[in-house]
């Protein structure tokens, strides 16, 4: 259990830039979350809300027991890599390439060997030897060599870590290579990890912390792993820490005022989504740019709608119970006159009542229409063990099928909504990929800090979906074009929400 979700990252962020935090979080699969509940650990979140909260933290997350230790092992004996280059020492070509492979599958990179390291190596290792990285110093490689070998590679400037690795031959000995491991990895800036592969494991004088602790590892693959948390951990540190920035041009005092209203007469713990004219309202609070959708209840207010919008016009069906209105075929577009808004307005409604007959229709909703720009998604739901979480992603109708996205803990820092933004995979359609343009992406940060002082202030804001947000090219602000919040009443003392049976929905989003 996390206790106080906020508390806990405020200290593990001050923490961690001094001291590694490590730590295993069980309840990863739903199987598991049940079994956390069943025992006397509190009631586990959402695997992705933990993610968000470590990622965010600093603290480094282990699937298993057996690798917090082996994390735990390096970070406590070695430096914290400054970087992902990692050279591979060896004495057998198999368990190098593995180790390669293994290296690059957990995002790390095979360091360029400088110049002088590459003929330093050629002048005491055999002809047949690879001095490129992995190098291969093949079976006959005595002592000596790895000491030298080691040596050179842990002053090569390109060289951020090295992973040694001794298949025993006839000839060599691990007693003798350990000691030679400990002499060459003398006075390193750089982290060193050992990989003894072979029946006798580990020899006894890497255990000892009075000769020189190497941590030791039985196969490569461990040991890349262990190596790439480290790495994360530490361009984590070397970034700055963030600051939340201020929004000025907020009301929350109104938007306070416009939940209450919502939920007026509701009981503690009730869920109940907001009328589309109540979320325009609360989102012009917290200045969020809308497509200012307007309500209309019959085909004649449609057409008038639409006319004093002015055309073209989108139009979608309003209904508590329909999440995804393409599914139902409630949303009609590019309406360009009074007689399309009017036959519009009546083939949603017969849509709505011949796809879902138990569907509350009421009316539909007319907003200008908005073209060109990338859709994206922005939004929160309120975990029952985290709080607030905010989530960003590609939008529109395929982000389910996607899932392309990034969470973090409210309150977000500068920090934080920019690497929301730069790790989703599509992050280069926003960022000019070939020939498009480059997206208004200061927008888009501003409306991602937005979403998070909404969801900090807001105690009763239990989820809220904003899909698509159209982001455009140049100077325009980016567009909520679609908007859904749902509320669920506080227990108790006013503003104190219980979020008890707040879905952690970050991908049920309207379309």
């Amino acid at each position: 259990s996390f206790g106080n979700p906020r508390k806990f990252t405020q200290l593990a962020r001050r923490v961690a830039r001094t001291k590694p935090i490590i730590a295993v979080k069980s309840g990863r699969t739903p199987g598991g979350s049940r079994a956390a509940t069943s025992h006397t650990g509190a009631l586990a979140g959402s695997d992705a809300a933990v993610n968000a909260l470590f990622r965010q933290s600093g603290v480094i997350r282990t699937d298993t027991i057996e690798e917090l230790f082996d994390t735990a092992m390096l970070l406590g004996s070695q430096p914290v890599p400054t970087g992902p280059g990692v050279a591979i020492l060896t004495n057998a070509g198999g368990p190098g390439i593995m180790a390669a492979d293994a290296c690059e599958s957990a995002g790390l990179t095979l360091a360029k060997l400088e110049q002088k390291t590459v003929k330093a190596l050629k002048e005491f290792l055999s002809p047949a030897a690879s001095v490129r990285n992995p190098v291969d110093m093949i079976a006959s490689a005595d002592a000596p060599s790895y000491q030298r070998a080691l040596g050179l590679l842990v002053t090569d400037k390109n060289v951020n870590a090295v992973i040694v690795i001794f298949v025993p031959p006839l000839v060599t000995g691990a007693q003798e290579v350990a000691g030679a491991i400990l002499a060459g990895s003398a006075g390193s800036k750089v982290p060193v990890l050992s990989c003894f592969m072979g029946s006798h494991g580990v020899p006894e004088s890497l255990r000892s912390l009075q000769e020189g602790h190497i941590p030791s590892y039985a196969f490569p693959e461990a040991a890349a792993r262990t190596l790439a948390r480290a790495v994360s951990y530490g361009v984590w540190r070397k970034k700055p820490p963030g600051s939340v920035p201020t929004i000025p041009d907020l009301n929350s005092d109104r938007a306070r005022e416009t939940v209450a209203k919502a939920l007026e007469g509701a009981k503690a713990g009730e869920s109940r989504w907001m009328t589309s004219d109540q979320v325009e309202e609360l989102l012009r609070a917290y200045g969020i740019r809308t497509s200012g959708a307007r309500t209309a209840t019959n085909r004649g207010e449609a057409a008038m709608v639409a006319r004093s919008i002015g055309f073209p016009v989108a139009m979608k069906v309003r209904s508590p119970e329909i999440l995804h209105k393409t599914d139902v075929q409630g949303v009609r577009l590019d309406l360009k006159t009074d007689e399309e808004a009017a036959r519009a307005f009546d083939e949603i409604r017969t849509a709505l009542a011949r796809s879902n007959p138990s569907a509350r229709f009421q009316g539909v909703t007319v907003e200008r229409m908005i073209v060109g720009g990338v859709e994206t998604i922005v939004g929160m739901t309120r975990d029952p063990s985290f709080g607030p979480v905010v989530v960003f992603g590609l939008g529109g109708v395929a982000v389910e099928l996607l899932h392309d996205v990034s969470l973090r803990v409210a309150p977000l820092t500068d920090r934080d909504a920019e690497e929301m933004l730069r790790e989703i995979r599509g992050f280069p359609i926003l960022d000019g990929y070939r020939s498009t343009p480059k997206s208004n992406v200061s927008s888009l940060l501003d409306l991602i800090h937005r979403v998070s002082r909404l969801a900090s202030d807001q105690e009763e804001v239990a989820e809220l979906d904003l899909n698509p947000v159209v982001v455009f090219p140049g100077e325009a602000p980016c567009v909520a074009v679609d908007a859904r919040v749902r509320l669920q009443a506080a227990a108790g003392a006013p503003g104190a929400a219980t979020a008890k049976t707040a879905e952690a929905r970050t991908s049920e989003v309207p379309a």
